[in-house]
Formats: structure tokens, sequence, C-alpha cells
């Protein structure tokens, strides 16, 4: 894990979020950084290489895929997560209860 993803998988692990990740989760051909199987949201953790082209076209078309198979995304960059984790933890909040919600209807 990179040092962002320790810092994410922290939070998640403690299960601050009320539902339960797994990290290094494969579905398909894919690994997605992290998971919850119940509300099937994916947390991507996105460093400096995610910004070079071929990387962004690859992370789209890996995306529209797994999109296919119902599970949504958040993404996060290391920029946002380390100039201010609060709003990045946040943000992870914000979409885990909007799903939580979803789910229970």
């Amino acid at each position: 894990m990179t040092f962002c993803e320790k810092i994410v998988w922290t939070h998640l692990r403690k299960k601050k979020f009320k539902v339960r990740f797994l990290r290094q989760y494969s579905i398909d051909n894919y690994i997605i950084d992290f998971y919850c199987p119940e509300i099937k949201l994916a947390i991507e953790i996105d460093g400096d290489v995610h910004n070079l082209p071929e990387q962004k076209e690859y992370d789209l078309t890996r995306q529209k895929y797994l999109e296919n198979f119902g599970v949504r995304f958040i993404r996060i960059t290391n920029e946002e997560l380390l100039g201010n984790p609060n709003k990045a933890f946040k943000k992870i909040e914000r979409g885990i209860e909007g799903l939580f919600f979803e789910v229970e209807m």
C-alpha cells in the first residue's frame, strides 16, 4: 500500500463509517483499492501516475466497466488527502451515507 492508501485504510478499517470495507478487492480482472460490497462502493486513491494520459484513459475504461456491475466510485487524489484530510474523509462519508440510504430504501 502507498502512504496515502495506509492513511485511508486506517480510517476505513476502524469502521468509522459503519460499513465494512475490503482492501485490494478484485472484480473480474480489476483490483479496487477499497471496496464495500454492502453498498457497492469503490474508493480509489489516485497518485501522480493517474495524471498521465494513458493512465487516465485506462482508469476511465476500468471505471466504466465496473460501473456495469453497479459499482460506484469515489476517487481521491494524494494531493486532496494530504492537503485536507478532513475534506477527503467527508467526501467518503457523504458518498457512503448517500449509497447506504439508497440500499435501505
